[in-house]
């Protein structure tokens, strides 16, 4: 489709969103149907067991376990929240990872007495999801998401648990009024609920919380990720999530019950996610990483909620026919390397990585040749021989206005005038530093973790080709991807060939790079992943983003009155799969103005086929000069695709696939 074409499309389909019945299968028809979807944000595939996992492992054994399942790349929390919320593809939501670039300083309208802020926001936090859907007409995401979707035809909708991906659910409800958050129809309760920041609860919320001798405000997760030289936490997050377990079955599921309406709730479990984040068993070790005991008890604890809400629905018998759980994971888990490129110990030769980094207070921060949070940037801007500077610090102007901070990592140490590296490893490559409505910066970075997200707001091939042989250059890629406006680049794969091309509102990232993986052990590549990750966190710590099989390999598994029961399904799915899915048992056909959704799981419901067609593909680009090349393998079913892995390697045609393993 060529681009006059395909902008075309979007103005065209923009009044195409609608809700529209649609006949029922035999099995739903004339039937009331709730449905619960349970996020386990960060759980790997391999990591449920009947030990360490029990309610997963029943839900898997007496339902549905998709054994082909694939998070969508770049592999993040709010990027798949994204594709949970719509059905459809990164593309098509804009949400290419949690910090992306918004193409304007957030905060300019004032919203939420902010002050003008970054151009790269970190997108789980409320008040920022609700200043880009101000920006962008209401919805930042442009599709209507399955929460929506229902709360428009009278079911009884709520969202509860982690911060961001909850309230993307039901994204339209973050939109402000007069610069505020007005009180949603949706329950949405996160870790901000009770704060200034939060989203307001109802008064039937709150007197049903007081009831029940429950806090109107959530308890803070204290979970603090050490630095280099202080272990990370030894304690999953239990408080803050027996308290969304304990609203969910004493205050939203009674309610709902009691209004006699059907009801879709999504409860998002931070754990095991937040804990193998931040866990403290492997301080600057690659073992045992984010298989620790610390790791393991976060998987529990996921599995905790989990059983508290089966068992409620499992003690009302009406409830017990007519509710359907969908548990899923948003991606899958690697343990961060900030200097090993193999399970061997080679060392990274990054430029960033030559310096030491130090605080204020003068401790070194960074260890001896390690990667320091920023390092894309850092090394970009000296490639590039730019001034970079951190969107998310700032400092006073000659003209007495607020200015961007300089980053330079060859002074002594942090500074309030200049500092060693950005503060959260996003950077602006090149202009002034001034913060303008758009930013005159020739480059903007997004750090994410296991990759990172560069954009150039103005069309400049030559220097995207600049940039692109600079980064087939370095150790630590491990897969580029670039716009396909800028037509085919050594070294590099289209952005369509990932589906982030699409209807997005949101800037589309002129190069997404994916950061180098690899297996500690060969005969257990999935559970022993290694990355490369642009984070704080401490090598040892876990991260995700990436294109390792680790990372894309999710958990999904599916129980109740429309799932066949104790079936595997080897077909491939994804999380764009769950909204069409649950959409079809609901009777709904939510049709928006993207094109790239995903399927309805057909083989898994109760009068699905037995059979899908789909085949295994390998991609692959044309070669730098140094003879590598971006490798993706994937498998494709009809107009889905389901990303396995990449790598960025020099390898002969017939050994692709194995390089990437």
């Amino acid at each position: 489709m060529t681009p006059r074409v395909l902008k075309l499309t979007r103005v065209l389909s923009l009044a195409l969103i609608v809700f529209l019945p649609i006949a029922q299968s035999a099995n739903t028809a004339n039937k009331k149907r709730n449905v619960i979807i349970f996020v386990a944000d960060g759980l790997r595939h391999g990591s449920v067991n009947a030990a360490d996992s029990p309610a997963m492992a029943w839900i898997r054994s007496n339902g549905v376990s998709f054994e082909n399942s694939y998070s969508l790349f770049p592999t993040f929390t709010t990027a798949n929240a994204s594709a949970i919320a719509t059905g459809h593809y990164l593309g098509d939501t804009g949400d290419f990872s949690n910090t992306i670039y918004s193409g304007y300083p957030l905060f300019q309208s004032g919203n939420f007495d902010k002050a003008v802020g970054t151009y790269t926001p970190f997108v789980e936090n409320d008040p920022i999801l609700g200043d880009l859907d101000a920006h962008f007409h209401g919805n930042y995401l442009g599709e209507t998401t399955l929460l929506t979707a229902c709360r428009m035809q009278g079911m009884s909708t709520g969202t509860i648990g982690k911060l961001g991906p909850t309230a993307i659910q039901d994204i339209p409800e973050l939109n402000p009024i007069n610069g505020k958050f007005v009180t949603p129809d949706t329950v949405i309760i996160d870790d901000s609920t009770g704060t200034p920041d939060g989203v307001p609860l109802n008064q039937l919320i709150s007197s049903a919380l007081k009831n029940e001798n429950l806090e109107l405000a959530t308890p803070p997760r204290l979970q603090p990720a050490g630095n280099n030289a202080i272990p990370g936490i030894l304690t999953p997050n239990v408080d803050q999530q027996a308290y969304f377990g304990s609203v969910t079955t004493k205050v939203i599921l009674p309610l709902f019950k009691q209004r006699g309406k059907p009801f879709l709730l999504v409860y998002w479990s931070r754990d095991p996610d937040g804990t193998q984040h931040s866990q403290g068993d492997s301080l600057n070790e690659l073992r045992p990483g984010i298989n620790g005991p610390t790791s393991i008890a976060a998987v529990r604890n996921a599995d905790n909620n989990l059983k508290q809400i089966l068992d409620y629905i499992r003690r009302d018998p009406e409830l017990a026919a007519t509710t359907d759980i969908f548990v899923t994971s948003d991606h899958g888990f690697a343990t961060i390397s900030k200097h090993d490129l193999d399970a061997a110990g080679h060392g990274t030769a990054s430029y960033s990585a030559a310096f030491i980094y130090r605080d204020i207070a003068g401790r070194q921060e960074v260890n001896d040749h390690f990667l320091p949070l920023g390092f894309l940037a850092i090394d970009l801007a000296h490639k590039l021989e730019l001034p970079l500077f951190d969107p998310d610090s700032k400092i006073d102007g000659p003209d007495a206005s607020k200015i961007y901070e300089p980053v330079d990592p060859n002074i002594p140490q942090q500074s309030r005038n200049i500092l060693q590296r950005p503060a959260n490893g996003n950077g602006l490559i090149g202009g002034s530093g001034r913060i303008l409505k758009k930013t005159d910066a020739k480059v903007i970075v997004a750090a994410n973790g296991g990759s990172d997200l560069i954009y150039l707001p103005v069309h400049a091939p030559v220097l995207l080709r600049r940039i692109v042989a600079f980064l087939g250059e370095q150790d630590y890629v491990g897969g580029l991807f670039v716009d396909d406006n800028y037509g085919m680049v050594p070294g590099a794969l289209p952005l369509s060939k990932i589906r982030l091309v699409g209807s997005s509102k949101l800037p589309l990232p002129t190069i997404v790079v994916a950061f180098k993986t690899f297996a500690l052990d060969s005969t257990n590549p999935d559970m022993t992943g290694v990355q490369i990750a642009d984070t704080g966190h401490q090598q040892g710590q876990g991260m995700h983003g990436s294109l390792g099989r680790d990372n894309t390999f999710n958990f999904m598994a599916a129980v109740g009155p429309d799932f066949k029961q104790r079936f595997i399904d080897p077909f491939p799915a994804s999380n764009a799969d769950i909204t069409p899915t649950l959409a079809r048992i609901l009777g709904l056909s939510i049709i928006g103005k993207g094109e790239l959704k995903g399927r309805i799981l057909e083989e898994a419901l109760i009068d699905g086929p037995s059979f899908v067609s789909f085949k295994q593909e390998i991609e692959m680009s044309t070669k730098t000069e140094s003879g590598k090349r971006t490798i993706l393998v994937y498998e494709e079913s009809g107009e889905q695709i389901y990303l396995e892995r990449g790598c960025f390697a020099a390898t002969p045609d017939d050994q692709a696939d194995r390089a990437c393993r």
